[in-house]
């Protein structure tokens, strides 16, 4: 075979020779030719020689065949024993190119960086609309996530926002002749924010008018199914019906296969006739997710509405159907070994092990199961029988006592209660001492009651024995801590009973019973700076409680905060504003303050509200006679001598006031009255003696009689000769002695003011047996025997028979009166 160099045959040379001397380089601009645009012949310029085309069709395989096949083993194998050449195609078949100094392959001419590609500047309508449905998306996630953080107002700024974005999408694709590509799915989207958002805002019919929008298009036909959505709104006004209706409506839109939305549509359905009262309605839409898928919420209020309806073997029917509701996600592995091994698991959490989740989870969700099941049955058990409401109690018992076995103990627990409140102490102590014998928690619960009965009976050995029982058992328990703590008050170790408070505070902080008698404690000890601040804390949990109120006002008033106490009180008659004793500690501590007139309205007030306390009456009694409102103090004496009418001295008050009002026939009339009813009354004939000779009457009789007591009571009288504020025969009876008849009648009032005004009377309390505070009377009484206000013959004839016309009106009441 012979080849051609440069368009001439080599005959001399063998073929393998030829095969790799073969010069395949190509001149494409020979010398004194033209430039060539193409090998095969086109724009070909005359008299140039054209290079000959190389192996084509089946020669140019068989070339390429050999080429590769010789070249590869040629040098591979180093044959000839010349230099070897590099294994490349191009320079094994013997073409050479220009040699350039580590060029890099460029093909294209590219060296450099790549320009900056240019914007591109598309302001189609179909670009316009994708920029507008994103924006309208991102307005979505924005309202969505405000949401979630509970930013209801920004939520519902995005969705009108995005709202508004939606349509003017719309309108921009159906000008622009686009209507095909609408996304009704994203104007679904946007309406139900919307609607959603109004609602959030409480903007109820706004978003019902949204809602009714969406289930009113044809063309989402799944929108029928926000009606629960609508009826949810409804449900929130309380409109009852509409809510059943929208739920009832939202049901036929729902598939048979969507079980769990219905069960939830048939409750909510079941809560709207409770509602209204209709128990009746709401019994076969309970019953119906029963039958599906109980639960225990639902099991319980199926057995509020037969408790409603008053069926007790429906009763019985549905708490046996509440006790077989298994426990979502707990198997009876876990019920058995849960006792076991919460202990071990508490312990370990306890010293810093990763909590387990799901166990905290299947713990809550049977915290929750227990206490549907307990309170069911603490609702159900005293009316399953009308006529013994034990046997109620004792049938949940018995239900409960193989799967339930602790929620069986404290059903126990409260029947013993029961027979507490019916006051069957007995029976109640003969419960309550069975669970001796039980597991540690139920014994120290049943022994913290008997140690509060044992406390009540005050059988304080046996309370002490149980509270050191209970607290023994569980040490954690703060009620039986603040019970040991009362009885060692009760023994007056003070001490131990506040470190014992202290720890039932220290274990439960808000025990309320701890922090009172914390506070009483203190008060006891002298503390009060450590009980106010135990009282000021109390009231800070129970704000609204007026025992602590009191305590507070009361503490202030001992340690002398008059302006503080006043506070406190007026805070306390917010909360009691009908409370008497209240209005009259009030009262006193205004008088205390040197504020008249808010103590004659604060006393006034307690009298409008309890007209019966002597303290009071006669406060007013006093008020009125320093006022010179004679009238109006006689009404108060004469109600005082109503409450107490064997005593004397209201009606001498009663009398006094005529005299005072120069009334002196009536004045007359009265001392008459009461001398028939109280003969041997010293003051009340001196008065009368007194009055007879102001009147020209004669008065022989009673100076008989009053000269015979003297003679009698001579001995008696004679050290208290100076006790009594009378006048009579000391320079005040001139006249007949006007003006020392009401110094002489009105001293125990006075007394009582007196003593009320520096904390006594009122501003003593003392519990009663029904727990509520009574103030300590501390009015004095004179005796109607006349052994009470004597004087002395000396003082009772001295000179009333000198002046004769010295007026009643004589002396100023207001200098003998305490102050106000």
């Amino acid at each position: 075979m012979s080849w051609k160099r440069g368009g001439e045959s080599s005959p001399n040379k063998s073929g393998d020779e030829d095969l790799y001397d073969y010069d395949y380089s190509i001149d494409l601009n020979p010398t004194g030719a033209a430039p060539a645009t193409s090998f095969t012949g086109f724009n070909k310029v005359p008299g140039t020689a054209q290079p000959q085309r190389l192996m084509t069709g089946a020669n140019a395989n068989a070339g390429r065949m050999m080429t590769g096949q010789a070249s590869r083993m040629g040098t591979a194998g180093g044959a000839g024993g010349g230099e070897l050449r590099p294994m490349t195609s191009v320079s094994g078949a013997g073409y050479q190119s220009a040699k350039t100094s580590k060029a890099s392959f460029d093909p294209l001419n590219q060296r450099g960086a790549a320009p900056a590609l240019a914007e591109k500047a598309d302001n189609s309508p179909e670009e316009m609309a994708r920029d507008l449905e994103k924006q309208v998306n991102a307005l979505l996630e924005k309202s969505a996530f405000s949401a979630q953080k509970g930013d209801h107002t920004t939520a519902l700024e995005h969705a009108k926002e995005a709202g508004k974005k939606e349509r003017a999408l719309c309108k921009h694709r159906e000008s622009n002749g686009l209507v095909d590509q609408i996304n009704i799915d994203l104007t679904y989207a946007v309406c139900f924010n919307l609607a959603n958002a109004h609602h959030k805002c409480l903007m109820y019919d706004t978003a019902i008018h949204t809602y009714g929008l969406l289930v009113k298009n044809k063309q989402y036909p799944q929108a029928g199914r926000l009606r629960v959505n609508m009826g949810n709104i409804y449900y929130e006004q309380k409109k009852w019906p509409q809510a059943i209706k929208m739920y009832r409506m939202a049901l036929d839109q729902i598939p048979n296969t969507g079980k769990e939305v219905r069960f939830k549509i048939f409750r909510n359905i079941g809560n709207a006739f409770v509602r209204l009262g209709q128990f009746q309605d709401a019994i076969p839409s309970y019953e119906t997710i029963m039958g599906g898928n109980p639960d225990f919420q639902t099991g319980f209020n199926l057995i509020l509405c037969y408790l409603a309806l008053g069926d007790g073997e429906k009763m019985k029917r549905g708490f046996s159907k509440l006790l077989s509701i298994p426990i979502q996600g707990m198997s009876e592995f876990d019920e058995d070994n849960d006792a076991e091994e919460s202990k071990a698991v508490d312990d370990a959490e306890a010293v810093g092990a990763r909590p387990d989740g799901l166990r905290q989870e299947l713990k809550k969700r049977q915290r929750e199961a227990n206490q549907y099941i307990l309170t069911a049955a603490r609702l159900v058990t005293p009316q399953l029988d009308k006529k013994d409401w034990s046997a109620g109690f004792r049938w949940a018992i018995e239900t409960l006592k193989p799967d339930h076995e602790g929620i069986a103990s404290e059903l126990e627990i409260d029947m013993a209660l029961m027979h507490l409140k019916r006051r069957e102490f007995d029976k109640a102590i003969d419960m309550l001492k069975l669970f001796e014998k039980k597991d540690k928690h139920h014994r120290a619960m049943a022994a913290t009651n008997l140690s509060f009965i044992y406390f009540l009976e005050q059988d304080f050995t046996q309370a002490e024995k149980y509270a050191d029982l209970a607290y023994t058992n569980d040490r954690y328990n703060a009620k039986a801590l603040v019970n040991k703590g009362n009885c060692l008050l009760v023994k007056g170790d003070f001490e131990m009973a506040k470190q014992f408070y202290l720890e039932a505070i220290g274990v439960e902080a808000d025990c309320v019973e701890a922090i009172y008698n914390l506070g009483l404690v203190n008060v006891k000890m002298g503390n009060y700076q450590e009980a106010q601040q135990a009282f000021e804390k109390l009231h800070t949990i129970i704000p609204h409680n007026p025992e602590v109120i009191y305590q507070i006002a009361n503490l202030y008033e001992q340690t002398s905060d008059l302006v503080n106490a006043i506070k406190w009180f007026n805070i306390l008659s917010t909360r009691v504003p009908s409370d008497p004793f209240i209005l009259a500690r009030m009262g006193q501590l205004f008088n205390k303050h040197d504020d008249e007139s808010q103590a004659f309205h604060y006393h006034l007030e307690s009298y409008r509200h309890y007209p019966v306390s002597l303290d009071v009456i006669s406060w007013l009694g006093v008020w009125y006679v320093k006022s010179e409102l004679y009238e109006k103090a006689i009404h108060f004496f004469e109600r005082a001598s109503q409450i107490q009418p064997d005593e004397v001295k209201w009606s001498l008050m009663v009398t006094s006031c005529y005299r005072r009002m120069h009334n002196y026939q009536k004045a007359l009339e009265l001392y008459e009255s009461i001398h028939a009813d109280h003969p041997d009354n010293l003051e009340c004939l001196r008065y009368l003696v007194a009055i007879c000779k102001d009147l020209g009457r004669p008065y022989d009789t009673y100076q008989h009689k009053l000269s015979r007591l003297d003679r009698a009571a001579a001995s008696a009288t004679q050290t208290n000769r100076g006790g009594a504020l009378t006048r009579v025969g000391g320079g005040g009876m001139e006249g007949g002695g006007g003006g020392g008849l009401i110094n002489n009648e009105m001293r125990t009032s006075m007394t009582a003011q007196r003593t009320s005004a520096m904390g006594g009377a009122l501003g003593r309390v003392e519990e009663t047996g029904g727990g509520r505070k009574q103030p300590v009377t501390g009015l004095s009484s004179s005796s109607s025997g006349g052994g009470g206000n004597k004087t002395s013959p000396s003082n009772g004839r001295g000179r009333g028979d000198d002046d004769d016309d010295d007026g009643f009106g004589d002396t100023d009441v207001g200098d003998l009166l305490p102050g106000m």
